[in-house]
């Protein structure tokens, strides 16, 4: 992997990981448009790891709000305040919501690997997203805002995030419907999905950094994995906010749109 390969794959995932197209989608389609012939052992570590340079955009985005969290579970903890305040039930249904990622990960991890070099089953899961963005659109009430989550509905959701373990299925898109399915507003779906992403992508995190030895060559890999971790993170920043200023007021019919051509033109090529 070149270091131009990895700033472009940085870009991408910065953009299409808050953006409900699918970055894993992207990271398999942006090579296969652009002819790159990436070795099959650096792509999934690759992948994940520049996720993580998003996760930190999430962080440092929501940082009051994970920081209540945490606070909240330690005076909990420490019985300086109740267990049923806002921040300690956010915290809950956070890790609840990430249960089904969880178990469908480990018992899936090798078949879910394979699809990361797969074009065409890429497309067809990115039709999957788009008719889930159509769908939340159409069914979604959304009536209720984030602090009304409960945790039925936080393993309901969590289910939707699950799928976007399969590269096309949308990480924010799949969580985003889930939650309007749940009758969430698309802002507050979307904050929750953000949320929801941080456990999910450390746990990822781990579990790449220790593929990241079996990496044939890894002196030569390291450099553009840190540039694409970097260009990733900050990318991701800035997408954060615009989609979710763009969602307060816009549909997501748009995006499925654009999922549909993208999704063709893989096929086609």
């Amino acid at each position: 992997m070149t270091v131009i390969q990895a700033i472009i794959l940085g870009i991408v995932q910065g953009i299409t990981e808050f953006l409900p197209v699918s970055s894993s989608g992207h990271l398999v389609l942006t090579p296969h448009f652009l002819g790159w012939h990436i070795p099959d052992e650096q792509v999934f570590v690759f992948n994940v790891i520049i996720q993580l340079g998003t996760l930190v955009a999430v962080v440092l985005y929501f940082w009051q709000d994970l920081r209540g969290i945490l606070v909240g579970f330690i005076n909990a903890l420490t019985k300086k305040t109740s267990t049923n305040t806002s921040e300690v039930k956010l915290g809950l249904n956070i890790l609840v919501g990430t249960l089904p990622t969880v178990v469908i990960g480990l018992l899936f991890k090798n078949r879910i690997q394979a699809v990361f070099t797969d074009p065409k089953t890429t497309a067809y899961f990115l039709f999957l997203t788009a008719a889930l963005l159509v769908a939340a659109e159409v069914f979604g009430k959304r009536t209720q805002t984030m602090d009304e989550i409960r945790w039925p509905k936080a393993i309901f959701i969590g289910f939707f995030q699950a799928l976007a373990l399969f590269p096309g299925v949308s990480r924010s898109g799949s969580t985003i419907s889930g939650g309007m399915f749940g009758s969430l507003k698309r802002a507050d779906a979307a904050r929750f999905s953000f949320l929801l992403f941080v456990p999910a992508m450390i746990g990822a995190g781990i579990l790449a950094v220790l593929d990241l030895f079996t990496v044939p060559n890894l002196g030569e890999f390291i450099g553009p994995l840190l540039i694409g971790f970097v260009v990733s993170g900050v990318v991701g920043y800035f997408a954060i906010r615009w989609l979710l200023n763009y969602l307060t007021k816009n549909p997501l019919y748009y995006f499925s749109i654009y999922l549909v051509i993208v999704a063709s033109a893989a096929l086609l090529t």
